[in-house]
């Protein structure tokens, strides 16, 4: 595997290779000496498998506030997905700008993403899969969602036409309430 980091300081991109044969292939996902090289030390607690039915559904813009965070380590198994993710880290020199990672079956990549982002994800083909790892369990009070169309934010989603969404995603708060109420996050 290759590991790179984005350009939002702490979040990797992991390039997953395969060895392949007559039969299909093999791929390790995970190692947890390298990851250490580049300081990704996890201990996961839960793990999530994803189905979205069609193109344009949008999930997220998610986290949780502390002590409850959780760092993520995202792939998809079927289809393709747009991964977003922004920065809260109050201190951070990208606080409140986004990032993104197509992720798909045929590239291989996963995207690490520590505590201090919020995440979403984006399908980019019906039926897409995706596989979540956290390191922290889900607790609901601490949960917040952030507008997935905030119009301060100007996330490219990748889309054409009406995006799909919950009802908790559509009514989340802006990322300007956000800073107002909690004024960013502690790295």
């Amino acid at each position: 595997m290759t590991i790179k980091e984005l350009k939002l300081k702490g979040v990797f991109e992991i390039q997953l290779e395969t060895e392949e044969d007559f039969r299909g292939f093999f791929m390790q996902t995970y190692h947890e000496q390298e990851f250490k090289k580049y300081n990704i030390n996890l201990k996961l607690t839960e793990e999530y498998h994803n189905l979205s039915l069609k193109k344009g559904t949008i999930r997220g813009l998610h986290f949780q506030l502390p002590p409850y965070a959780r760092t993520k380590l995202v792939r998809v198994v079927q289809g393709k997905t747009l991964d977003v993710f922004l920065d809260l880290r109050k201190d951070s020199d990208t606080f409140g700008k986004w990032d993104s990672v197509v992720l798909s079956v045929e590239n291989k990549k996963m995207v690490y993403i520590p505590h201090g982002f919020a995440h979403a994800l984006c399908a980019l083909e019906d039926n897409t899969m995706i596989i979540c790892k956290m390191d922290n369990d889900y607790t609901p009070d601490a949960e917040y969602q952030i507008k997935w169309d905030d119009p301060d934010l100007q996330i490219d989603w990748q889309i054409e036409g009406k995006a799909i969404v919950s009802e908790k995603d559509a009514s989340a708060k802006s990322f300007k309430e956000f800073v107002k109420t909690y004024q960013g996050r502690k790295s």
